[in-house]
């Protein structure tokens, strides 16, 4: 072993303190009570920087070893021995999971700066930064296990930090029903991932990823189908991906900050991951993979309509991450020709998405909480810098050569286009036309923020979304739908004003990963080469203009041309007009709860009485009767026990009589 060799194994030995920082973190600031609150903010930002400083470590250590020999795995100890079957607590250290730790410690790190800015003058910053380093400990965690018990246990930690986040304002009722409802709707899909970890273990009798991987090759095609639809079930809960969408819009009652963290670099990048980390099970079922390709076609389309209708400005940015982690999943069912266009535009959407609800929160902030776009327009001029990070992420999302989602998501378009046959020309097809959606929806966006004339002073008493005192405000505000906001009672005139530099900083930083980190990943195959030893194909070539890419390019003109003629051509009013029978299908999220409500709730309602009934008449009633019939016998039987010889002896003389009775009958 070379002195270089051994150097970099060192390097990796102390691979924990990725996982150690957040925690320690997470652990000083809600277990140290008000005595953190002046520095409490300090270390919630260290601890992430922390992070992120010892993941490039790790980084180049890694490219320091041969491509075939990237991949490292760390013990840490042995969590469930139990017989042959043995768990260990390891973390594996290759180029995917470092490529995850980079994005979440990196962007997080970022977010937490911005949040010290934001949540400055919130009475609980300090266990807001605990919850944010616990999300990040929990995401690391599921990234970094080598098994996957070890990432079940940090998929829940990121669904209980989500609740707490989502629900940090819960004096709000809507915020405490919004994470009521993330963690419920999340239940379904982690439902789906533990079914799937106790059939690894029934079938293969491991759960690590080594082990299953080669176990499943001979485990049969059914065995791989369930897998992998039940790995899909848990991606559909984590990404928000149909039918398991519904909590990501709601999610938005959180803080701004937490709405970015979920958003770009954490929760919804989730499933994705677990997709292609699983990728040598998908590979033996091409009906789990044609499964993926569907749900991420159709939540690509789903997520971009929603988009299109969106008033607040929060909701159409969810819609917009509904479908662009649509095109990941999209892209992670196409096989070995779409696994790293999905992981590349994973990365870069964690660039331009993060700056994307950053620039909104900057907005918001200037605006005195108002997140309805019909009460913005012409902040260019009153917030330059946010405008200019705010449209650089626009340019990245829409695909906009030669900023990143032009090499990525078109990578992923390309990769349906050359699958061929009918199916692959209507993934293409769906993926092309949500490419479209998304020109007219983020354009819509930019019209109504920053162009036009103002209307804030026109639109009366304003709503706000976003109290950040972290007291309880006289009258909750319920954040609506595309409508609006409620109204407050102040009508104070706003004087829009560009944000404080510790929330501009992390916004010009994110803009610069906008505009290079699709080029600097596809270019030179620079990833494909990096991450190919993960996914167990060579290199995927891709041309930066093909023919797919031609159409999606006249398609996003289409788009931003349209939404030009419908709010940068015509004054925007300020009040929503009657929209037709899509637009107030849209407003309404495509009638995804009511879906939900009537597909699944309430029959399981239903399903829940009727079973409360079979216990309690059926099961109960049984055990019930069984006792009352020995309960009745044994008390008119204990009345011969009356404790007078005189009866016992009658009793016995009786019986005498009855056996001689027998006795004479059977001689007979």
């Amino acid at each position: 072993m070379t002195m270089t060799t051994l150097a970099a194994t060192g390097a990796l030995r102390y691979s924990w303190l990725l996982l150690a920082f957040p925690v320690f973190g997470a652990a000083v600031l809600l277990a140290g009570g008000r005595r953190t609150d002046r520095w409490g903010h300090l270390l919630g930002v260290a601890m992430p920087l922390a992070a992120f400083v010892y993941g490039l470590v790790a980084f180049f250590t890694l490219l320091g070893y041969p491509a075939a020999e990237r991949g490292r795995e760390l013990h840490m100890y042995s969590w469930i021995p139990v017989g042959s079957f043995q768990v260990n607590i390891g973390l594996l250290l290759d180029p995917l999971s470092i490529s995850f730790v980079l994005l979440i410690t990196g962007v997080g790190s970022l977010i937490h700066i911005y949040s010290v800015g934001y949540m400055a003058t919130d009475a609980e910053r300090r266990k807001f930064f605990g919850y944010l380093n616990l999300f990040i400990a929990a995401m690391l965690l599921l990234v970094l296990a080598d098994n996957y018990l070890a990432l079940y246990a940090g998929w829940e930690g990121v669904g209980l930090a989500s609740y707490l986040l989502i629900g940090f304002w819960s004096f709000k009722p809507s915020a405490a029903v919004a994470a009521k409802k993330a963690f419920i709707v999340n239940r379904v899909g982690d439902a789906g991932l533990s079914v799937a970890v106790m059939l690894m273990f029934a079938e293969f009798g491991t759960v690590s990823f080594g082990g299953v991987f080669h176990s499943a090759r001979s485990g049969g095609s059914g065995v791989a189908t369930a897998l992998g639809l039940l790995l899909l079930l848990g991606a559909c809960g984590k990404s928000a991906q149909v039918p398991l969408q519904s909590w990501l819009l709601d999610a938005m009652e959180g803080p701004t900050p937490v709405s970015a963290l979920i958003h770009a670099a954490t929760m919804v990048t989730a499933g994705v991951y677990l997709l292609v980390r699983s990728n040598p099970i998908l590979a033996l079922s091409s009906t789990a993979q044609l499964a993926v390709t569907v749900v991420g076609a159709v939540t690509l389309l789903w997520g971009a309509i929603i988009g299109c209708a969106k008033d607040d400005i929060k909701k159409s940015l969810a819609g917009s991450t509904m479908s662009q982690i649509g095109y990941m999943t999209l892209g992670a069912g196409l096989g070995p020709a779409g696994y790293v266009f999905a992981i590349a535009h994973l990365l870069a959407h964690g660039f331009f998405k993060a700056g994307l609800f950053l620039g909104a929160g900057s907005v918001m902030h200037a605006m005195d909480d108002e997140v309805n776009m019909r009460r913005y327009g012409g902040l260019a001029r009153y917030m330059p810098v946010t405008f200019v990070t705010f449209g650089l992420g626009y340019l990245a999302i829409i695909g906009f050569p030669p900023l990143s989602g032009f090499f990525t998501k078109d990578g992923i378009i390309a990769a349906a286009w050359d699958k061929g046959g009918t199916s692959g020309a209507l993934l293409a097809t769906c993926a092309i036309i949500g490419a479209g959606l998304t020109a007219f929806y983020m354009t819509r966006m930019m019209l109504m923020t920053f162009f036009g004339k103002p209307r804030w002073q026109e639109a009366g008493p304003r709503g706000g979304a976003e109290p950040r005192t972290g007291q309880p405000q006289p009258e909750p505000h319920m954040a609506g739908g595309s409508g609006g906001s409620s109204p407050r009672a102040s009508t104070a005139a706003l004087h829009p004003h560009e944000s404080p530099g510790v929330m501009i900083w992390p916004m010009i930083l994110l803009a610069v990963g906008s505009i290079g980190a699709g080029a600097f990943l596809i270019t030179g195959q620079r990833f494909q080469s990096f991450l190919s030893p993960v996914v167990g194909v060579p290199p995927v070539s891709h041309g930066v203009f093909t023919t797919a890419g031609y159409i999606t390019l006249a398609l996003m003109a289409a788009g931003i041309v349209i939404a030009w003629a419908m709010y940068g051509r015509v004054p925007v009013p300020a009040t929503a007009p009657r929209g037709s029978l899509i637009t107030n299908a849209a407003r309404r999220d495509l009638y995804g709860d009511a879906f939900n409500e009537a597909v699944l709730m309430r029959p399981g309602q239903w399903l829940t009485r009727l079973s409360v009934y079979f216990d309690g008449r059926g099961i109960d009633g049984l055990v019930n009767t069984t006792a009352a019939a020995i309960g009745g016998t044994s008390g008119r039987t204990r009345r011969v026990q009356t404790g007078f010889v005189r009866s016992y002896a009658l009793l016995m003389f009786a019986g005498a009589g009855l056996l001689v009775a027998a006795l004479l009958v059977v001689r007979l």
